[in-house]
């Protein structure tokens, strides 16, 4: 295996973790998840369909044979993660840094995808 996708493997699997990580948190701690969601300004009914969007964005992430889906998946993560890093900094809860490493981590999976797909 070489470099390019191993380092592939690692970014898109440790935000894999992330991404587990999140969705549990919204199916497990729903209370803590409402709390948040409403002190965004976000209405509370998208969690779950959220939820299920980022679990269908991983699975297209690791499908090698949803090149068109995987680039949405891409782009879909990439705002989701621009849009949490700001919402978490204009509330001043000091949670941008999660938002923050899974956006480096996306840029990096979806670059080393690019190298050992081409």
């Amino acid at each position: 295996m070489n470099r390019d996708k191993i380092i592939f493997y690692i970014a898109t699997g440790l935000l894999t973790a992330l991404m587990l990580f999140s969705v549990s948190m919204y199916f497990f701690k729903h209370e803590d998840i409402v709390m948040a969601f409403t002190s965004f300004g976000y209405p509370i009914y998208i969690i779950y369909p959220y939820a299920i969007l980022k679990l269908l964005g991983l699975f297209a992430l690791w499908n090698p044979n949803f090149k068109a889906i995987k680039e949405w998946a891409y782009s879909g993560f990439f705002f989701a993660f621009i849009l949490a890093f700001f919402a978490h900094y204009m509330i001043g809860d000091g949670e941008q840094g999660g938002a923050a490493l899974a956006l480096v981590l996306l840029i990096v999976s979806y670059i080393f995808n690019k190298r050992i797909n081409n």
